[in-house]
């Protein structure tokens, strides 16, 4: 990773509006929000609109993301993200049970939290 990646890497903020390619460069939608780990400040998640005429949010994962200057790359496909689970968003955290929920789709490795309020992601 090159340092101006690493810098823009922390930028979550100029992410915003960027569009969101699969890992086979397809491209996903434009990015709305971004949810961190609050334990560890690390990006983890972030939401595109899909449908046209029924537009909803989807959750995609943001491990492993390759910044562009105009783009984002992350490392699921498109196929992934459209058979992603339905989140309902309850303020702006997910809940224990809908992390694990999504870590499980996307087949990410989840460790439960060890804290007993749980991890928390928060919008960024």
């Amino acid at each position: 990773m090159s340092d101006e990646q690493a810098d823009a890497r922390w930028s979550v903020a100029e992410w915003h509006g960027k569009m969101l390619l699969d890992r086979n460069g397809e491209k996903i939608g434009k990015l709305q929000d971004v949810y961190v780990d609050v334990e560890t400040d690390e990006p983890q998640f972030g939401t595109v609109k899909e449908g046209f005429v029924s537009r909803h949010l989807t959750f995609v994962p943001l491990g492993g993301i390759r910044i562009g200057p105009d783009d984002l790359q992350v490392a699921v496909t498109k196929d992934q993200v459209r058979s992603a689970p339905d989140i309902e968003l309850h303020g702006e955290e997910l809940s224990q049970a809908d992390e694990s929920t999504l870590y499980h789709h996307f087949e990410l490795n989840y460790t439960a939290p060890t804290t007993p309020s749980g991890r928390r992601l928060a919008r960024r």
